[in-house]
């Protein structure tokens, strides 16, 4: 390998095909995870063994039965898109782990078919997205990007991202203009089928409510710039640690209320020092909001 990186490039020519510069391979996923811990990012990305994780949690047990099953409805012809196969579609994709006990488990699977229920209800059996569970991906000058979007829709010839979203309630139109993983989903999106994508929508399944937003291009650019910010930041630690730097200090960890979230809290000296979460405290947080939303819906109707 010549300093060009051209193998048997003859003497005088080195230089004429550089290398590209290497772009981020990154997930939306894996950019907030460097924003929210250096330290998990590390972890999770570049450690290799991975340190040994704690237990599944079980909401995002829930959270991935439920989005199975929808994307199983939308599998099936228009005439047996009903809402009677949303409790045998759920038994089916039913993920067990992290509950505390067979009632809770009970509890939470019951709850779930009911939103399931009331979602389906409002949707048009003939109704076709475009795509569901559909990975979309792109370029920009230093980002490889890509994601896995739950539900593109057509709306009056634009595209609609569509994401499902079964935790905390009290999604409002600034999460979907927050949300930068639904911004660069959007971005993808449009470049990949070459056409404008610009609305995203919060599907909040447990209180039936839908939080949308209407980007603008300068309001993706700027999402895009955070991101690419962020890969470079990411970047610039992994070339420390290559040079010689202590990865500890390269990835640092960002102690917070989110250690007791994490899967790595064990592992790492000072997430170990937070108190930790069981593994169903997320569920019963959103469960009990849920329900919360319902009964003060129901006074109020």
């Amino acid at each position: 390998m010549t300093e060009a990186g051209v193998v048997g490039a003859p003497e005088g020519q080195q230089g004429l095909f550089p290398e590209p510069p290497r772009l981020f391979t990154c997930t939306p996923s894996k950019l907030a995870a460097y924003e929210e811990c250096p330290r998990r990012y590390r972890f999770t990305y570049l450690d290799r063994p991975t340190p040994p994780k704690g237990p599944p949690w079980a909401h995002n047990s829930l959270g991935a039965s439920v989005h199975t099953a929808l994307r199983a409805w939308f599998g099936l012809p228009p005439d047996r898109r009903t809402p009677t196969v949303v409790g045998s579609l759920l038994r089916a994709t039913w993920v067990r782990d992290g509950y505390r006990d067979e009632e809770q488990e009970r509890q939470a699977f019951n709850r779930a078919r009911q939103w399931l229920l009331s979602y389906v209800e409002g949707l048009d059996p003939e109704f076709e997205p475009l795509a569901v569970e559909r990975t979309v991906a792109a370029k920009t000058a230093t980002l490889a990007l890509s994601g896995r979007v739950d539900r593109i829709d057509e709306v009056d010839g634009e595209l609609v991202i569509v994401d499902y979203k079964t935790g905390r309630t009290g999604l409002g139109p600034e999460d979907a203009r927050a949300s930068r993983a639904l911004a660069l989903y959007a971005y993808a999106t449009a470049r990949l089928f070459r056409r404008p994508c610009r609305r995203v929508e919060l599907h909040h399944l447990p209180t039936g409510t839908v939080a949308a937003h209407e980007h603008t291009d300068e309001s993706i650019a700027r999402h895009l710039r955070r991101a690419e910010q962020t890969a470079a930041d990411a970047m610039a630690a992994e070339r420390a640690v290559a040079a010689g730097a202590d990865p500890d200090e390269a990835f640092p960890a960002q102690p917070g209320s989110i250690c007791g979230w994490c899967d790595f809290r064990r592992a790492c000296p000072v997430g170990a020092t937070r108190p930790g979460r069981e593994s169903w405290a997320g569920l019963d947080r959103g469960l009990e909001a849920a329900e919360s939303y319902r009964g003060l819906e129901a006074a109020e109707s």
